[in-house]
């Protein structure tokens, strides 16, 4: 069963997000980012310039195959699309069709009160299937 984990309170929820996936790419995880298409495009922007020194291949789908097969972080509207099943990141509104294929599951939700109320929404759906859900909340770990 695959593994839910939130990691809520993000007070800038694409640094972290960029954070989340380049400590995932560095332990050697292949990793599909799932989201709305506006939310992927500002998360593609974000991996681009979040570090001056620090580069995650990824790439955004649909692609050319050679390219989707390389890269261990593709971001993607369908997670039809992807050729990975093992870390799914979602930073989109909705719980991702296809999600119970991947081993793991973090939802990142930052502080906007829209974005606290889907993820409720996502916590319930998941609790209610059966899967034991984690919580992470970012602003205590932040203050210690």
């Amino acid at each position: 069963m695959t593994e839910v984990a939130f990691h809520f309170n993000a007070a800038d929820k694409w640094s972290y997000a960029c954070r989340l996936l380049r400590k995932a790419v560095l332990k050697g995880s292949r990793v599909a980012v799932a989201g709305e298409q506006a939310l992927l495009e500002q998360l593609d922007r974000a991996l681009w310039s979040f570090s001056d020194t620090d580069f995650i291949p990824h790439c955004v789908t649909p692609c050319d195959a050679d390219m989707l097969a390389a890269s261990p972080l593709v971001l993607c509207p369908s997670l039809d699309s992807s050729p990975h099943q093992q870390v799914l990141v979602n930073i989109g509104a909705a719980v991702p069709a296809g999600f119970e294929r991947f081993e793991r599951l973090i939802e990142v939700v930052g502080t906007d009160g829209a974005d606290r109320l889907d993820s409720r929404r996502r916590w319930k759906h998941y609790r209610d299937r059966g899967y034991k859900v984690a919580g992470h909340d970012l602003a205590l770990k932040e203050a210690l």
